[in-house]
Order: C-alpha cells, then structure tokens, then sequence
C-alpha cells in the first residue's frame, strides 16, 4: 500500500489541482455561463502568490489568500464586459482574455520570468493543503447549490428569459459565479505554484483550458459531484493506457465528442437521472399494485 501511495502520490496531487480547475470551471457553466477563463484566473492566482513569497518576502498562506481574492476580484471585473455577451461570444471573449494573461507572463521578463519562467518557488505545499482545500470548496459549492443561489444558478442555465421573468437578477448571480470561479481558481493556481518549482505562462494556455472544459463535460454539469468524477477519469485513462499518455488532448477531444454525442449529460448527472427514473418507476409499480 505504501509503495503504491509513493508511485502515484503525485498523480494523486495532480487530481486534486485538476478538481480544483474544474470546480471553477463548472460553476461559471452551472450559471449559464460559456466562459473559459479558469486558466488565466488560476495563472493570475499562481504568479501572485509565487511573487509575493519570492520576491517580498510573505509568507506562503498571506500568498495564496492574496492570490485567491485577486482571482476573485479579477473574475468580478471580467463579468462587466461580459455581461452583454452570450454563448460562443462568451467563449471568445474569455479565451481572448486568457491569451492575454498568457502574453503578459511571457512579455513581462522582470517579473514573471518570462518564457524561461518564474524559478525557484520554494515547495511548501502538500497533498494534506490540496485536499483540505478541495474538500472545502466541495462544501461551499454544496453549500451554495442548496441555497437561493444555487436555484437562481439553475434557473439561469435552463432559460435566461425565464429566469428574469422570475425575478433572478441574472448579472448579479452571473457575476457572483465569475467571483466564485476566480476565487476558486486563484486559490488552486496559488497552491500548485508552491509545489512546482517554476511557473511557466503556457503552463496556463490553451492545454489548461481543454482539459477543465472536458472534466466538467464528461462528469456532468449539474451535481457538484460530476468535475470531480470528470478529472478522475481523464487522469487515470492515461495512465491505465500508458501509450496514450503522450496524446492526453487528443484523447480529452475525442472523449468529449462521444459524450457530448451520447450522454450530453455527462457520466455523472446521466447515471443519476437513470436511477432517479427507475426509482420513481418503482414506486409507480407498487402504487399501482396496492
């Protein structure tokens, strides 16, 4: 056991970050949002932290905590110009915003790196810190999705229109899932700079954001449950089939085209629907029997 703990410990880690991603991803999507900024707002999240620590001096939690609220207030200002925008304009809009995260890591030489990268962050955290903080954010998101906040999230992803005529205010809850995306992708992005050792601005590219678009869409986009189920698979299918291992985002399209195909739903929010069907046909049956 223990030997099989020290050959996948890191893959382990990797799973924890890549939920953490994911998470972020998901509640923008659980909003009605088609947005795919969690990769600018994680490396934002990153460099703030490793610079704080590196370059001033701070302590590693004040660094993370620093970089989760400017993540947060990074995503809040990112919904302003987005608030007019829908669907695909939403996506390019975002993507344009996380090419330009990308551009300004590698431009800005003196203070992050560059193309050679932000070096020498200490490794000062664990996979006790990663998976204390995934299970805390697996309970607000839980938390938040039984609330008035999580129905209004619903309610918008369903039918925008429908929603207003309801009376949900859908810029204010669209912005509250950017803050909350930021927030979470900050956090996650602070916590993989201190266990790396150097940053590097495509680390935060294109490759971030398929891999967090194709968690949430083979999981499933409704229950909390589904990212996380999402980044298990893509991470282990790798590694049970280790010749693919070299073609990781060909596999992640290919796999998002089948689901998308035949469960739209994704795994998760699929199966669940299957059981609640078949439980609910049950209970007709003995109703009917009785």
């Amino acid at each position: 056991m223990s030997n099989f703990f020290t050959v996948y410990h890191h893959l382990f880690d990797v799973f924890l970050i890549g939920s953490g991603y994911a998470l972020s991803q998901w509640v923008v999507m659980r909003a009605g949002v088609f947005s795919v900024a969690t990769a600018g707002l994680a490396s934002i999240g990153a460099y703030c932290a490793a610079i704080l620590t590196t370059k001033l001096g701070w302590p590693h939690p004040l660094s993370i905590l620093a970089g989760t609220l400017l993540g947060a207030l990074t995503g809040l200002l990112l919904s302003v110009p987005l608030a007019r925008l829908r669907g695909v304009f939403q996506a390019i809009a975002t993507l344009a915003f996380v090419q330009i995260v990308v551009a300004i890591g590698l431009f800005s030489d003196s203070l992050t790196g560059g193309a050679i990268g932000l070096n020498a962050i200490p490794i000062l955290i664990g996979t006790k810190e990663n998976l204390l903080a995934l299970l805390c954010t697996i309970y607000v998101m839980l938390a938040i999705s039984a609330t008035r906040v999580g129905r209004a999230f619903e309610a918008i992803r369903q039918d925008e229109a429908v929603a207003s005529s309801l009376g949900v205010s859908v810029t204010f809850h669209q912005s509250l899932a950017f803050g909350l995306s930021g927030a979470i992708a900050g956090l996650f992005g602070g916590l993989e700079a201190f266990q790396t050792f150097t940053l590097f601005p495509n680390t935060y590219g294109f490759g971030l954001i398929v891999a967090a678009l194709s968690y949430v869409v083979l999981g499933g986009r409704r229950s909390v449950a589904g990212p996380i189920v999402g980044t298990a698979i893509l991470l282990i299918l790798p590694e049970v089939s280790r010749p693919l291992a070299d073609y990781r985002n060909a596999l992640y399209g290919v796999i998002m085209m089948l689901v998308i195909a035949f469960m739209p739903r994704g795994i998760v929010d699929t199966g669940l629907l299957y059981f609640r069907r078949r439980r609910l046909a049950a209970k007709a049956a003995m109703e009917s029997q009785q």
